[in-house]
């Protein structure tokens, strides 16, 4: 029971649009009434009324380390009682760009944001700039925050409330985006084919995490370096969610290839709203003061967000990521072995420390008409017989689950005990 929960949601209805800060929390593509967290701890969710789930949200990616990991909790004890706002220049943010630069391979400078919408936003002002072109390629069902030239069939939240487009972006502004199927290597070659001299960018999100995860086909990323670098546009990786998720140097360093412009987030501030986006210096040296390009943010480079960072990033050991993907892996062959046994039709995508449970009778799941064609009202139902069953998963299902380090064997297992009942009952 969640009695707390709907009492808090009830209050939350008259103080906000729908109850929530953010749509998809709103339960619409599940039904039924939000859960109200009061804290977390390594794998583990607690609600209002003291009910523990085992987490696949991981506040939507970031806690690749669980809750409460205690460097970041030592991080942010000790920040905040030095300060934790300045609005002014300190030595966390030159550490937490240092690392970054370090790590991720298309970076040689950054800009620190204060979410992914802003990171996206402003890359795209600069590539723009850059190439005094207008024209933006993005791909359907991937979702880079809301800023208007990007919430152009876009998935999160979006494809959730089946919401394709949002009424308040300017036509003129939504004719300068032009969509693609993702994982369409001809769409890609036919665009730039009639409007290459036109392209400022293309962005896309290198693995698919908002219309679920959809990991992108051999050639794919390689056809938008060469076709990007044939034209003279520049090629945007949205690394928001796999930035640090999938590798040390993200999605970039996993496919070995290097777009000109990244953004980041989440996992950068360690669960902290935080954001950030870079390239080669002769790039983001285009950005004021030094450029032309006006970007700004008063509380950008935030103490606290930096601090936790750097602490988590700093956590991971060399063998992290091996042992993400091990774990990840034990828990979805399990699924699919359940699957087969159960004799239900799912198919499941999956790349370290992200996967998603599609209901199909597809034999793969390749793009956003792909997503479409799966059954999102026997994931609702699979959605509830899990949250009964203890096991927390995104309450969409177009949205990525995520495993941490925090979990172990144990966790994992009792996931797969949970998904044999709920399998054999749906």
């Amino acid at each position: 029971m969640q009695t707390q929960s709907a009492e808090a949601f009830q209050r939350a209805l008259q103080l906000f649009p729908g109850g929530v800060n953010s749509p998809v929390r709103a339960f619409k593509g599940v039904g039924g009434t939000p859960i109200f967290f009061e804290s977390g701890q390594g794998p583990y969710l607690i609600d209002l009324d003291g009910n523990k789930y085992i987490d696949y949200v991981a506040s939507w990616g970031p806690m690749l380390q669980g809750y409460s990991f205690a460097p970041v909790v030592k991080a942010l004890s000790t920040q905040a009682q030095q300060a934790t706002s300045f609005g002014a220049p300190s030595l966390l943010e030159i550490e937490l760009a240092d690392l970054l630069v370090s790590r991720v391979p298309s970076l040689e400078k950054v800009r620190m944001v204060n979410s992914g919408t802003e990171a996206t936003m402003s890359v795209i002002r600069l590539a723009r700039g850059i190439t005094d072109r207008d024209r933006i390629v993005k791909f359907t069902g991937c979702f880079h925050g809301h800023a208007d030239s990007l919430l152009v069939q876009a998935g999160s939240g979006v494809l959730t409330l089946g919401l394709p487009d949002s009424p308040g972006v300017p036509e003129a502004l939504a004719q300068q985006t032009l969509c693609l199927p993702y994982n369409d290597v001809r769409a890609v070659k036919d665009a730039f084919k009639r409007f290459g001299n036109e392209i400022a960018a293309v962005i896309v999100e290198p693995i698919a995490g908002n219309m679920g995860c959809i990991p992108p086909i051999s050639g794919f990323l390689e056809e938008l370096r060469a076709q990007t670098t044939k034209h003279g546009s520049l090629l945007i990786f949205d690394e928001v969610m796999t930035g640090f998720r999938v590798a040390y140097g993200g999605a970039q360093e996993l496919f070995g290839v290097k777009p000109d412009l990244t953004t980041l987030g989440k996992v950068i501030g360690g669960g902290l709203p935080v954001g950030a986006f870079g390239g080669s210096s002769e790039l983001m040296d285009q950005l004021a003061p030094d450029g032309p390009v006006y970007q700004s943010g008063t509380l950008s480079g935030n103490p606290l967000a930096m601090a936790a960072g750097h602490a988590l990033l700093d956590s991971f050991e060399n063998d992290f990521y091996d042992q993400l993907e091990d774990r990840t892996n034990h828990l979805v062959e399990g699924i699919r072995d359940l699957a087969k046994q159960h004799r239900t039709s799912l198919f499941v995508n999956a790349t370290c420390g992200m996967f998603s449970v599609f209901f199909t009778t597809q034999s793969s799941v390749l793009n956003y008409h792909d997503v479409t064609q799966c059954d999102a009202d026997t994931y609702s139902k699979f959605f509830h017989e899990m949250l009964r069953q203890g096991i927390y998963f995104a309450p969409s299902a177009y949205e990525c689950a995520f495993v941490s380090g925090s979990h172990t064997a144990t966790e994992i297992d009792q996931t797969l005990d949970s998904f044999h009942d709920v399998l054999r009952r749906l």
